[in-house]
Order: C-alpha cells, then sequence, then structure tokens
C-alpha cells in the first residue's frame, strides 16, 4: 500500500470522471427538437453542462433562441426521460480513469462521487458502467443538499465515510466553489467541460491526464 494524504478522494462526474458530452448532448437535442429547434452542434455541447441538467437546458434554449415563451420546465421532464433511456449509449470514463481508481483504492482511499447529476441518473449511469460498487458514497441532485456551488454534499461526503482528511477533483467552477466553501483542497482536470480559463477555476493544482492525479494530491 503507497501513502496518499488523503483518507477520501470525492470527484465530480460529469466531464470530470466520466465523459457524458455526446449523450448528454442527445439528450439536450431530442428536447430542442420538440420545439422545432436545430441540434446544438456537438463542439457546443461542452459548454452547456455544468451546474445540473436544468441550467443545461436554460443554456441550450438560450443558444437557439432564447425562452421567450417557453416553459423550460415543462420540457425537463421530456430531456430526463430521453436521457434515462440513452444514458450510456456513448459515455465513458476518461482515459486512464480505471487505472487511476485502481491506484487510489491500493493505496487505501475511500472513493466518493458527488454531482449535480439527479441521484437516480447517477446511479443509474454508474451502475450501467459497472463503476458503482467503486464509491463508498453516491450523493446527487435531488438526495436531501444543496446543489454545487454550495458546500453541504462535500460535507455529507466526508460525513458519511467517518471522516478524515478528504480532497475533491472536478472540472467546473461548480466544483472549486464548493470545495474551497467547504475547506476541501481541490484538483481540476483540463479535458472537462471546463467552464472558466484553467488560471481561473480557484483549483489547487489541475492535472491533464489521470496518471497525473497521485503526484498532484501527493503534492497538496
Amino acid at each position: 500500500m503507497n501513502h496518499l494524504p488523503f483518507s477520501i478522494v470525492g470527484f465530480d462526474l460529469d466531464g470530470t470522471l466520466l465523459d457524458t458530452s455526446r449523450d448528454l448532448g442527445a439528450a439536450v437535442n431530442h428536447t430542442l427538437s420538440l420545439l422545432g429547434r436545430p441540434p446544438v452542434p456537438d463542439e457546443a455541447v461542452s459548454g452547456l453542462i455544468g451546474g445540473g441538467s436544468r441550467l443545461m437546458l436554460r443554456r441550450a434554449l438560450a443558444l437557439t433562441g432564447g425562452d421567450e415563451g417557453v416553459d423550460p420546465e415543462a420540457l425537463y421532464p421530456a430531456l430526463l426521460e430521453f436521457y434515462e433511456a440513452n444514458i450510456a449509449n456513448h459515455t465513458a470514463l476518461y482515459p486512464g480513469g480505471a487505472a487511476m481508481l485502481d491506484a487510489l483504492e491500493d493505496a487505501g482511499a475511500q472513493l466518493a462521487l458527488v454531482t449535480n447529476k439527479p441521484q437516480y441518473l447517477a446511479d443509474k449511469l454508474l451502475r450501467e458502467l459497472g463503476l458503482h460498487h467503486r464509491f463508498g458514497v453516491v450523493i446527487g441532485g435531488g438526495g436531501g443538499y444543496p446543489l454545487k456551488p454550495q458546500p453541504d454534499a462535500l460535507h455529507a461526503m466526508v460525513d458519511k465515510l467517518g471522516g478524515g482528511r478528504a480532497a475533491y477533483v472536478g472540472d467546473t467552477t461548480f466544483d472549486t466553489r464548493a470545495a474551497r466553501a467547504a475547506g476541501l483542497p481541490c484538483v481540476a482536470v483540463s479535458f472537462g467541460f471546463t467552464d472558466a480559463p484553467l488560471t481561473e477555476l480557484g483549483a489547487d493544482a489541475v492535472i491533464d491526464h489521470f496518471d497525473q492525479l497521485r503526484p498532484a494530491l501527493n503534492r497538496l
């Protein structure tokens, strides 16, 4: 067992642990098609993600003509229904993800997942990809805690795993702000759905590949 300075390592889901862009994009474009709107181009989908699926839908509406005369809440169930039915068609771990999780477990870390994705969708996605058993705690949206950037879910993550020194890994300001508010060091990944320049994310470290995570955690 190799030493790791953290007993708990938490992860964001979309854009951090998993590349969910193609499946989320398909759900957004299905929902836009109900309004007769053109699809969001593939290269623009990542800019919609972060902050939860409601915000993703609102961004998509803004990008394709605005929401005047449109009730986003009335559209929201259609987005969720389509996404749930097509949740893992293209989604996968980012490169090096499986080996990284193995290495953290070998080092004795407890793994957790805290996401703004609705709880039932996070659970389903992890199970379909055979990853759910990896995490001692999975906390999603609607699970009783305010969404990130509020720190409540990160506090709950630590409490549910028995306390100890914890770090969090994310890709957007929602993640770095939540970690800062919770008093946790945060590592940002450069390959996710970053919503700000990397130098402005406010992370304690930035990595370009998951093989850099262990060394980054050891430096914190």
